[in-house]
């Protein structure tokens, strides 16, 4: 059995594109545009379905694994990221054509997997067809040569597609149906939609590294009470006093890391559905962006938004998990009830439980992954949000940014403290657990 630290790996993939029959320094970027081009696609599939922040994950997760196992096939560095699964799949090995485009084959199972496996996943057909059209143009790929490699990705993507059909996605509508508590502190809908609790199933949803939901459980969170000098009425009255005296810079970064795919705005009688991307997808795109100015190639561009993904996956299982455990309630719902019926926060509070902050498990655990793959003092231009209108945010490392989203819930009013600052420390333990299965230790992620 072939044992290799990631730390050989990354240092081999770091110079893969310059040491082996490369293809030179513009081909090599163009190629990791083309792909994070066709990732965004699939965002924009999300978007139309307004997919919910862990089957976001979930989506992304198993497209990019579908974009992976090509690579990893025709990579003998690569690591065998599904036999460090917690439930390892039976993938098998699929004949290579002998005309293989491994960046086009890779990038085409990606999509093949999301048109299966997202609710408008047909959509993504057009795109397929229109990706095939232009990469022929331009790489010179004969029709024989493109039918072939289509093959390739479609039987690659089918083996991943059903390993997913076995995580437990299909069986969550024959969960018993949640119903929020109605006791002092539990949650509760919040307005201006009052929509019901989302995936309260998502425990049991199977994992990817992790050993169970609860591996990383957080400490229980500050309990309810109105008693002024009890923590948690120190930390409802943080929230309240922070949105009321918000500077211009806190009120932008708490929109830019908004992400809520189910903000609602109301004119009149008619409620009109605000596009926004998931946490995850934000992450993602960050990926995207970090990878295209990244001295690295195909393969660890690759590399770096599966791990990504996968860990994400992960993080999203056990922040749901935490979410309806504790089962707390909402800082606007706390302030309107007990101290200020006016008052509301920046953000339109998402509809589930308030403990921890998916934002803070989610981007910490994305920061540690991005900075094991790509480096510390990463620089980069953040401008995912630009799309929805925002202006973009300058970043001089991942962990900065995830620090920002993490205070980002703060500003916003969606969140107390503990469930930011523990949301941090779980989102830091899964994304280390995540690559200790890569046989790379904590000592080898610097900035954590």
């Amino acid at each position: 059995m072939r044992i290799v630290s990631l730390s050989f790996i990354l240092s081999f993939l770091f110079t893969s594109a310059a040491a082996i029959t490369p293809p030179d320094e513009e081909m090599r970027k163009a190629q990791i545009k083309d792909f994070t081009d066709q990732v965004f696609e699939i965002s924009s599939v999300m978007l139309h379905d307004v997919v919910n922040p862990p089957a976001a994950s979930r989506f992304y997760a198993y497209a990019m694994l579908a974009a992976y196992q090509v690579v990893e096939a025709n990579n003998e560095v690569l690591p065998r990221l599904s036999s460090k699964f917690k439930a390892s799949p039976n993938f098998t090995t699929v004949p290579t054509p002998k005309s293989l485009d491994k960046v086009f084959a890779a990038t085409y199972a990606m999509l093949e997997l999301g048109k299966k496996i997202l609710p408008s996943g047909y959509m993504l057909q057009e795109k397929q067809d229109a990706y095939i059209d232009t990469y022929q143009k331009k790489y010179k790929l004969s029709n024989k040569a493109s039918a072939a490699n289509v093959s390739y990705a479609e039987a690659i993507a089918q083996q991943v597609l059903t390993y997913a059909k076995t995580d437990g996605y299909g069986k969550l509508s024959t969960y018993t149906r949640y119903t929020p508590a109605q006791k002092e502190g539990s949650w509760y809908p919040t307005p201006p939609a009052y929509i019901e609790a989302i995936e309260p199933n998502w425990m049991h949803i199977r994992t990817f590294f992790m050993d169970s939901a609860n591996q990383f459980m957080p400490p229980p969170p500050a309990p309810f009470s109105l008693d002024s000098t009890s923590s948690f009425y120190k930390q409802t009255m943080e929230v309240y006093e922070t949105v009321k005296s918000l500077d211009e810079e806190k009120e932008e970064i708490a929109n830019f890391w908004d992400c809520n795919p189910f903000a609602v705005k109301f004119t009149g009688h008619m409620a009109i559905g605000l596009k926004k991307i998931t946490p995850g997808g934000h992450w993602i795109s960050i990926a995207g962006i970090a990878c295209e100015n990244a001295d690295i190639s195909f393969d660890k561009a690759v590399l770096t938004h599966t791990l990504l993904a996968l860990t994400l996956h992960d993080a999203f299982i056990s922040c749901w998990h935490e979410k309806y455990r504790s089962d707390r309630i909402r800082p606007e719902t706390v302030i309107n009830r007990y101290i200020d019926q006016r008052w509301r926060p920046i953000l339109q509070t998402p509809p589930f439980p308030e403990y921890t902050s998916g934002h803070s498990v989610a981007s910490a655990s994305a920061a540690v992954i991005l900075t094991a793959l790509l480096g510390d003092n990463f620089s980069f231009d953040d401008d995912s949000e630009v799309y929805f209108g925002l202006p973009v945010r300058s970043f001089t490392s991942f962990y900065q940014a995830a620090e920002e989203a993490a205070i980002s819930r703060l500003y916003g009013g969606i969140h107390f403290r503990d469930a930011i600052e523990d949301g941090v420390v779980e989102g830091k333990a899964i994304g280390h657990f995540a690559l200790s299965k890569l046989s790379i230790s904590p000592e080898e992620v610097s900035g954590r």
